[in-house]
């Protein structure tokens, strides 16, 4: 099935037509039938689609639509997430030439001399340290931290940043700024992020800067919003004005929350200054005022089906409001030979560096499985892989040798009896999973993607979850965004909270994606997240 999402995908036709084409073609394909709302509602299907209108007509681009439709629209609060990065990256330039002056007060000769090479070790500094809070969480959308939790990172991202910085000055000296230029720089670079950060949030933390949105539906659907995005860090970049009751269908939503569905849509957006719709209706057939979202696209609001709302704002694909349709049309699920070639060099790069960093390690684990146990030290299961195809996955043994000697597949548990000290310690910090590099070396999986099951797994949630084959249309990989996103899965249901953060993963897959989930999993590793 993922095969043939992603052949419809790459295989788009477009055509530019205006809405009195599209009714004169109607017309003629029924000549005794009056139509008088194919056009409307032919437009907002390309609008729920993610079209961009121009005049009230869609757009099509061609070759770059399919670009644009892969990407998508960043949500406000990625976008916020943007401009906090450039900010502190700016931050944190500003505090290594304080730090210089500071450093040189008395020295104006070796001042100047810094002076001369500056910007780019400045920015070296910059980099690196924001590089870090990237891989300790602190540039996350979905993330809800505490204020200990918060600067517990934030000490963290600044150590590990200043360790890698005196490695880069060990390697290269050129780029050497000086011991005590670089404490006072990592010093007033921690005071001038957390000023930042409180500045931003008192800002930006108010209503006034979020995209108002008005739902229309007031059913299961539309409550999903209030039950799934209900914590403030799920909210940072839209506030809900109310929730539009659909006329016949069930309401769900709390009275409160309710906006009275006397007036046209278009009226309430007007009066409520909406920014954007979200169309989420328990039933479609019969229940979209067309007319009235496609007045409200032409004003400039905009129109999002709810599945895609998910999408943009919680980097999930929701499995009870998604269709086929959704998913065929909406792009992604790119397999061009660029993104495989990328893919496949940046496995090999990532795979390649943290073998040759992770050698040690392995010896030592090695060591210390066949010390406690005897027996194997390695561990091989049957895992499946791309398009359903079977491999052997290797792990270091963290198991009794007899863990399943009655043949019956079963899933981990918190404290399972079957694991041993050493295998304890080795699963909570993922040292266990090591030797998978020499999978993704081989091309059995990827560094990034989703976690590969086993054949007897697959077959059981194949039949109990919509969709869960979709997942094996790319390569499983050593760690990947259901990973970061969700603990560990031990069960039906376990799977399916996952499968919505796979999916979102093989449709939106990209180099820049992958980065970020490489760098994220270092917190995953440091803090024992979704381990058993």
């Amino acid at each position: 099935m993922g095969e043939q999402l992603a052949g419809l995908c790459l295989k788009p036709r477009f055509l530019r037509l205006s809405a009195q084409h599209w009714s004169e073609q109607g017309q003629h394909a029924h000549p005794h039938r009056k139509q008088p709302h194919r056009g409307p509602r032919r437009l907002l299907r390309v609008l729920l689609r993610g079209r961009r209108v121009r005049g009230g007509f869609p757009l099509a681009t061609g070759g770059r639509r399919r670009q644009a439709m892969k990407s998508g629209t960043p949500s406000r609060m990625i976008r916020a997430i943007r401009v906090l990065w450039v900010l502190e990256l700016l931050v944190l330039m500003l505090a290594v030439s304080a730090a210089v002056w500071l450093r040189f007060l008395d020295d104006p000769g070796s001042r100047s001399a810094f002076i001369e090479t500056a910007p780019f070790r400045t920015a070296l500094v910059a980099i690196f340290i924001t590089g870090s809070m990237t891989a300790f969480g602190l540039y996350q959308a979905h993330v809800r931290l505490n204020r200990t939790d918060f600067l517990l990172r934030l000490l963290l991202s600044f150590a590990f940043g200043g360790i890698s910085l005196l490695v880069l000055y060990y390697v290269l000296p050129i780029t050497y700024i000086g011991r005590g230029v670089l404490a006072i720089a990592l010093l007033l670079g921690m005071l001038g992020v957390l000023l930042t950060r409180a500045v931003v949030h008192q800002l930006f933390g108010a209503d006034v800067f979020k995209r108002r949105l008005l739902v229309y539906g007031a059913g299961q659907h539309a409550d999903l919003i209030n039950s799934r995005l209900r914590r403030s860090s799920d909210r940072r970049s839209f506030v809900v004005v109310g929730f539009v009751p659909v006329p016949g269908h069930k309401v769900v939503v709390a009275a409160h929350m309710l906006v009275s569905g006397d007036a046209p849509l278009v009226a309430l957006a007007d009066t409520l200054n909406i920014h954007e719709i979200v169309v989420a209706p328990d039933e479609r057939r019969g229940g979209l005022p067309m007319e009235d979202l496609l007045a409200c696209a032409q004003k400039g609001v905009g129109v999002t089906d709810l599945a895609a709302f998910f999408e943009r704002e919680a980097g999930m694909i929701k499995l009870n409001v998604v269709d086929p349709s959704n998913l065929v049309f909406s792009g992604g699920f790119d397999h061009s030979l660029p993104r495989r070639l990328s893919k496949r060099f940046f496995d090999l790069l990532a795979a390649s560096i943290l073998l040759l960093l992770a050698w040690p390690f392995m010896l030592l684990v090695a060591a210390c499985v066949w010390l406690e146990s005897g027996g194997p030290v390695f561990y091989r299961q049957t895992r499946v892989g791309e398009s359903g195809h079977a491999f052997e996955l290797t792990k270091f043994r963290s198991m009794r040798t007899d863990a399943e000697k009655d043949g019956v597949a079963r899933w981990a548990s918190t404290n399972d009896d079957r694991t041993t000290r050493v295998g304890r310690f080795i699963r909570s910090t993922r040292l266990d999973e090591l030797p998978q590099l020499f999978n993704v070396l081989r091309g059995d999986m990827s560094f990034v993607g989703p976690r590969p099951e086993r054949p007897q797994f697959v077959d059981q949630l194949n039949t109990e979850i919509r969709y869960y084959n979709v997942r094996h249309s790319v390569k499983p990989g050593l760690t990947g965004w259901a990973q970061l996103r969700y603990p560990y899965g031990a069960s039906v249901r376990d799977a399916e909270e996952k499968l919505k953060f796979d999916l979102f993963y093989v449709k939106n897959h990209g180099l820049v994606l992958d980065l970020m989930i490489l760098l994220q999993t270092v917190e995953v590793v440091l803090f024992r997240r979704g381990a058993r």
